[in-house]
């Protein structure tokens, strides 16, 4: 990845957590007509709906450290949902897996999605607040993104990511960010790969079925429900916040979409 020196600053900022490199030698962004979800990804979308509706377990075998200091209670994670994963992982996200429950749901570790959380924090806050992008083509993730670039001064691409946004200049929507933050890699695919193109890091929500070889730092949570995204994108504002000293400004309840 071509790194400029805002890239760099980031980068070092958080080095011992940031993830391995994308693969290199991505092509230009795609036609309009590659940007269609495929069937694959629709029938994600559809499960998306399911696990929001998926009982959470409230049983406290959810992260390795039991003793780990968090930023909000346990119980507010597992009510939120953050810690349910899909019924398939990846070798890239076993690590942040600590176990599999009994319907065949992977428990993500929410010790780890709660550091992840402060290491993005801490990676972010060394970028000007309107150089940073974030994108969420997955409805869920929609509401939240659009509220923590508010909260923190970013701007958001939500829904459709028209391609050339970051790549072609000819465009009338586009724009030159210094870092991109997505809600789903397999959703925001089209902002990954154009942020690859023109190298710039990726930070990412990434859920237990997620490949991340082209994510540069990866946040482990469910990002398939409305809950869980609300409180991964709360807690990833105020923590943005807190590093530049200012005051958090919205409570949960202002990230949560009623829709």
């Amino acid at each position: 990845m071509t790194e400029n020196d805002a890239t760099q600053e980031g980068l070092d900022a958080a080095e011992a957590e940031i993830d391995e490199e994308p693969a290199e030698g991505a092509g230009p962004a795609a036609d309009p007509a590659e940007d269609v979800e495929p069937a694959d990804e629709q029938s994600a979308d559809a499960a998306a709906e399911e696990t929001d509706d998926v009982e959470p377990t409230l049983d406290d075998d959810v992260m390795e450290d039991e003793e780990a200091d968090l930023l909000i209670p346990v119980e507010d994670y597992l009510g939120a949902g953050v810690h349910i994963g899909t019924q398939q992982k990846t070798a890239d996200m076993e690590r942040f897996i600590h176990r599999v429950r009994t319907d065949g749901l992977y428990v993500l570790d929410v010790g780890k999605t709660d550091q992840r959380i402060r290491t993005a924090a801490d990676f972010l806050s060394n970028y000007a607040p309107e150089q940073i992008l974030v994108t969420s083509s997955r409805q869920y993730g929609r509401f939240p993104a659009e509220k923590f670039a508010e909260a923190v001064g970013a701007r958001a691409r939500t829904g459709r990511f028209i391609p050339g946004t970051l790549t072609n200049p000819k465009y009338d929507g586009y724009i030159e960010p210094d870092v991109l933050v997505v809600t789903d890699p397999i959703g925001d695919a089209q902002a990954v790969k154009e942020a690859i193109t023109v190298g710039i890091p990726v930070i990412a929500m990434c859920d237990s079925n997620n490949q991340v070889s082209n994510v540069d730092l990866v946040v482990p949570t469910n990002n398939k429900g409305r809950k869980a995204l609300s409180v991964v994108y709360w807690l990833l504002s105020n923590e943005v916040l807190d590093r530049r000293g200012a005051e958090p400004a919205y409570s949960l309840e202002d990230f949560e979409s009623v829709v």
